[in-house]
C-alpha cells in the first residue's frame, strides 16, 4: 500500500500542473490566484523533493523537461478525477436540500403548519421556506420551488395549478360584544376592514347588496395582517379562505352569512423545467397535491 504520508505537497503539485499546461508561471499564478514567485518557488520545491528537474530554464524561458511532461500528464489525471469526485459529492449534497418561496400570508398561515407533515414523511432533506413578496428569479436565486398567488401566467416556468380560493366576510366572535350582524344590511353600520387585494364590492354584487366600496380606515397590504385584525376584533374582515382557515378552526373567528366569492387570482406551483425532474420537487408536488385535496371549500 503507498504511504500517503510521501505524497508532496498538494499546493505545490496544483502549481506545477498548472504551469506544465500554461508552459508559464506567470499565467498559472494567475490561475490559482498566487503569486509568480510563489509557483516558482513551489516548483523548485517539487523539484528538489523528487529529485528531478521538471522545467529546463533558459532565462526567463521555461521548457518542460520529458519528466516533467509524464509526470504532468498523471498528475492532470489525478486531479481531474479529484474534480469529479467532488462535484459528484456537491451534487449529492444539494439533492438534500429543497428551498421553497411562498407569499408571506400563505407561507405563515397555510403552508407553515403543515409543512412539518412533509417532513416527518422526508427526514432526510433540509426544508428551507422563504417568504416574499417580490417574483423570485428562478434562473438566478437558489430557489427550487414557488407557490404564487396569481392568474397563472410566468413565462419560462413550469406552471400547475394547485388550488383556487374564495373569500367572505369574518369577525372575531366577540366583536361589538358578541353581538355579530345578522342581516347583510346590518353590515352597512359595521367597520369593514379592507385590503387593496380583496375589494368588497364584488362580494356586495354576489350577495345582492348596492354597496359602495368602503373607505377611509386603515387599508391592510398584507393579507395575514387583515386576518388578525379581525381576530382582534377591530372589525369585519372579507378574507380569503386560506388564510384564515387556521383562525376559523380555531375559533378565533366566525364566518359571517353563506355568500362566497371565487377569487379571480389562484395558487400556482412553479418551478424551471430542470428543478421538476428533482426527486425532492417531485416529491413536494405530490405532497402539495394531496394536503390540498384534505382542505374542505366554503361552498
Amino acid at each position: 500500500m503507498t504511504d500517503l504520508r510521501r505524497l508532496p505537497h498538494l499546493a505545490a503539485l496544483r502549481a506545477f500542473e498548472a504551469a506544465a499546461r500554461h508552459q508559464n508561471f506567470s499565467r498559472a499564478a494567475d490561475e490559482i490566484h498566487v503569486t509568480h514567485g510563489a509557483i516558482s518557488h513551489q516548483v523548485r520545491a517539487l523539484e528538489e523533493e523528487l529529485g528531478v528537474a521538471l522545467f529546463a530554464r533558459h532565462g526567463k524561458r521555461l521548457a518542460i523537461t520529458p519528466e516533467g511532461e509524464q509526470f504532468a500528464a498523471v498528475l492532470r489525471k489525478a486531479l481531474g478525477e479529484i474534480a469529479v469526485a467532488a462535484e459528484a459529492l456537491a451534487a449529492s449534497s444539494k439533492q438534500k436540500r429543497l428551498t421553497i418561496t411562498a407569499l408571506p400570508s400563505f407561507a405563515a398561515r397555510w403552508l407553515a403548519p403543515r409543512i412539518g407533515r412533509f417532513i416527518e414523511l422526508h427526514p432526510e432533506l433540509e426544508v428551507i421556506l422563504q417568504s416574499s413578496n417580490h417574483l423570485v428569479d428562478f434562473t438566478r436565486e437558489a430557489v427550487d420551488v414557488g407557490i404564487r398567488f396569481g392568474g397563472g401566467v410566468y413565462p419560462g416556468l413550469v406552471v400547475e395549478k394547485v388550488m383556487g380560493d374564495y373569500y367572505y366576510p369574518v369577525a372575531s366572535p366577540d366583536f361589538n360584544g358578541g353581538k355579530l350582524p345578522t342581516t347583510l344590511h346590518a353590515l352597512a353600520g359595521s367597520p369593514l376592514l379592507r385590503s387593496d387585494l380583496e375589494p368588497w364590492v364584488p362580494w356586495f354584487r354576489a350577495a345582492g347588496l348596492d354597496f359602495r366600496e368602503p373607505t377611509g380606515g386603515l387599508v391592510f397590504e398584507d393579507s395575514s395582517m387583515l386576518v388578525r385584525a379581525a381576530a382582534e376584533g377591530h372589525g369585519i374582515a372579507l378574507a380569503r379562505h386560506a388564510i384564515a382557515l387556521a383562525e376559523l378552526e380555531s375559533g378565533e373567528l366566525v364566518r359571517l352569512f353563506d355568500v362566497a366569492v371565487p377569487c379571480p387570482q389562484s395558487y400556482y406551483l412553479v418551478c424551471t423545467p430542470g428543478a421538476l425532474q428533482k426527486p425532492q420537487v417531485q416529491a413536494f408536488r405530490a405532497w402539495l397535491i394531496e394536503e390540498v385535496a384534505k382542505v374542505k371549500q366554503p361552498l
